[in-house]
């Protein structure tokens, strides 16, 4: 098969290792990008040094991974909200999206990406309905969009099922906002794990939305890493090989409990089972 799919792997769950071990550990699986929880560095991400940054980017490429971009933005630090009505903390969240983003494009080699998820840092609080939170969370992208364009980032609005949030939970309402946002700095993603509440078959949501699609999460739909359930990645592959796609398949995985180098190992092994299955 001509087609290869480029694998990538979430770095938390290799939390607590050195970097370059971690980095090490990753390539020798197989994957051949990183794809990085800000809070795995720093508690405050914005206090990176320049110098610190130069250096992982000189352990990625020592150890031959690409970095493809960050997730779990709003982790760290503490007490962050984008969508609140208190008008300051909100300001400085998305303050805090912005310097995210620098460290994005300090740490990129090309083009990368940073997923929105955050459930709990974008639902609606303090008596704000999900209609006037999603808006503050929609303007705010588009308040940084610009930002992001001129770093060369892109910043992609992950939809969450409606158990974790009440903005933005389908691939349907993500695909509409960044339409209406209209910057090519803000995208959508598919993530197998958090599409476990829609209605239609995965594959025909990605084939829908495949132009806005930016980068792709595997998981199991219970948070497992893949080959620990039964989801069928394959005609979400399918769709994806039929149409060229030339982003990342990034591993991300919620139960750390079977140990770093087995979940990336047992993970790629099974993902490449089911690309040669295609």
């Amino acid at each position: 098969m001509s087609f290869r799919f480029r694998h990538a792997i979430c770095n938390e769950v290799y939390k607590g290792w050195d970097f370059r071990d971690a980095c090490k550990s990753i390539r020798k699986a197989g994957y051949t990008g990183i794809e990085i929880a800000p809070f795995t560095l720093a508690d405050d991400p914005s206090t990176i040094t320049p110098e610190r940054r130069r250096e992982c980017v000189a352990i990625m490429a020592d150890e031959g991974l690409e970095f493809v971009g960050l997730h779990w933005l709003m982790v760290a630090p503490n007490g962050l909200h984008v969508t609140t009505p208190d008008h300051a903390l909100r300001a400085r969240s998305w303050e805090h999206i912005r310097t995210s983003i620098d460290l994005c494009a300090d740490l990129m080699q090309e083009g990368g990406v940073m997923i929105f998820g955050s459930p709990k840092q974008r639902t609606s609080v303090d008596g704000l309905s999900a209609k006037e939170a999603t808006r503050n969370y929609v303007n705010g992208l588009r308040g940084v969009a610009k930002h992001a364009e001129m770093r060369g980032v892109t910043l992609l609005i992950e939809a969450l099922p409606p158990t974790d949030t009440d903005v933005v939970t389908t691939l349907d309402e993500a695909a509409a906002w960044v339409k209406e946002i209209g910057s090519p700095a803000i995208q959508t993603m598919f993530d197998s794990h958090n599409a476990v509440m829609e209605a239609e078959p995965h594959a025909t949501l990605v084939e829908r939305h495949f132009p806005l699609i930016r980068h792709v999460h595997v998981n199991e739909m219970d948070g497992k890493h893949p080959s620990k359930g039964n989801y069928d990645f394959k005609p979400v592959l399918r769709a994806l090989r039929d149409r060229n796609y030339s982003g990342w398949i990034s591993m991300e995985a919620f139960d750390f409990t079977f140990g770093s180098e087995v979940i990336a190992n047992e993970s790629l092994r099974h993902m490449e089972a089911e690309v040669a299955a295609l």
